[in-house]
């Protein structure tokens, strides 16, 4: 005769160790799915990063070897490309040739009256100021430069911010100077391709008669010529006109003294005009490397000069690019938490990890609320099977007369029903339904017993 209940065959692991292999299953697939979700949704950043500067004696130049240096102390190999100056860097920027340059004042799109927001291009921070200087052996140029016509001028490289601002001024002067580079049609003035330190030396040989230099007052070239007393800085009468004239630009004042005050150099203040320097980035630039730019910003262009106080720059105040939303994140509430204890890489690995755990955790949370609930269904639901099986077994007995062989099986059905409870941890809101069913399999125990006596 066959058995009243087929066997379950091999007894199942007990349940807290089934429980343990399928959270530990569970982990390991979510853990595999967090790498490949990270992956997809925020790379790692690139270990390289290419920044169009200047002329290789220019102090745009000069900044980018100081930021070289900082971002090779975070792993980050930051690539230098000299160039003709602005227009040149503004132009590698656009046709992605570069990630990151410095762009002066007036030569973005908000300046020729295009929409920033349009182009790819963003910038971090206003990181300095460029006066511009105009320097003289004998000509007075107080007054205006159109004391400048028919002298020969250096103004800068085809492709650099210098040659366009220069041709703007003499421009508004009156003074048919062309776009440069060549002797101009009316009054015999020539612009020469000269700048930094050649622009530098020749006008202290008298090769030129005048150099407009547009750039910091670390550059090797400026501090050259204001050191020699033999040249003269112009100061002009027109800032304020000029200024308003020219959106980009803006007055500034070179203190007395502040050259070289045991020699009372200026001898008395030396009103110039000055514009702002942009570093500016591409859109697609990884918000890690943004963030590390900016911070290597603070270091280099915090400290005071000639005419900066410390601290004043970087800042967020850009001219003709539109701010980048990293940037205004950083200027509005600093450097994140993690950047602020942890190193660079470790860092940004961490916020990777979070972008995708946050949103993860907040699906979960809610199912996480249901686990219990689910948990406790799965032990109620154990528990009506145990029932199920004894209503079974109490039929089949009840039905007919049992031989030896059907009283061993249900004897061993009824031996792993009660080894499956004492296993299981069922809630205490389900004990007394535990007991009843412990009861319930004495009592079939007993009435099998029982039909073995009759």
């Amino acid at each position: 005769m066959k058995p009243l209940l087929k066997p379950r065959g091999k007894s199942a692991p007990p349940h807290s160790r089934r429980v343990w292999r399928w959270l530990c299953g569970f982990a390991l697939a979510l853990a595999l799915l967090l790498v490949l979700v990270v992956g997809r949704l925020s790379p790692l950043p690139p270990r390289t990063l290419v920044m169009s500067t200047g002329g290789e004696d220019g102090a745009y130049h000069l900044a980018g070897m100081r930021y070289q240096q900082l971002l090779a102390a975070h792993g980050v190999h930051l690539e230098l490309q000299t160039s003709a100056g602005s227009i040149e860097n503004h132009d590698r920027l656009r046709d992605n040739s570069v990630s990151v340059a410095f762009v002066q004042g007036g030569i973005g799109p908000q300046s020729n009256g295009a929409a920033p927001e349009k182009l790819p291009l963003r910038a971090l921070a206003n990181v300095s100021l460029e006066p511009v200087w105009i320097f003289t052996h004998t000509i007075d140029v107080t007054h205006g430069l159109h004391a400048l016509a028919g002298k020969r001028i250096a103004v800068g490289m085809p492709g650099s911010g210098n040659l366009k601002l220069a041709v703007d001024l003499l421009q508004a002067y009156g003074m048919d100077v062309g776009g440069g580079g060549t002797r101009a049609a009316r009054g015999g003035t020539i612009l020469t391709p000269d700048s930094g330190m050649v622009a530098a030396e020749k006008l202290q040989r008298h090769a030129v008669d005048a150099t407009i230099i547009i750039a910091g007052p670390e550059a090797p070239a400026v501090r050259r010529l204001l050191a020699d007393p033999a040249v003269k800085l112009a100061s002009l009468d027109h800032v304020e006109g000029l200024s308003r004239r020219f959106g980009y630009l803006r007055p500034v004042s070179l203190k007395r003294g502040s050259v070289d005050p045991a020699h009372d150099l200026p001898p008395r203040d030396i009103a110039l005009l000055a514009t702002n320097t942009n570093l500016v980035v591409r859109e697609d630039l990884h918000p890690a490397l943004a963030y590390l730019l900016l911070e290597a910003a603070q270091q280099v262009h915090r400290p005071a000069s000639l005419l900066e106080r410390s601290g004043e720059f970087p800042n967020p105040r850009v001219t003709d690019f539109a701010l980048s939303d990293v940037a205004e994140r950083y200027f509005r509430n600093g450097p994140s938490f993690l950047q602020s204890y942890l190193p660079f890489w470790g860092a940004n690995y961490v916020q990777r990890l979070l972008l995708v755990l946050l949103p993860l955790a907040a699906i979960l949370f809610p199912l996480g609320r249901l686990l219990p609930g689910l948990i406790a269904w799965r032990r109620e639901l154990r528990l009506f099977r145990h029932y199920s099986e004894l209503k079974v077994l109490e039929q089949q007995f009840t039905s007919r007369t049992l031989d030896a062989e059907d009283r061993r099986a249900a004897g061993e059905q009824l031996d792993r029903t009660e080894s499956d409870i004492a296993k299981t941890k069922f809630p205490l809101e389900l004990s007394d339904r535990v007991y009843t069913l412990r009861q319930h399999v004495d009592y079939v125990r007993e009435q099998i017993s029982r039909d073995r006596g009759t």
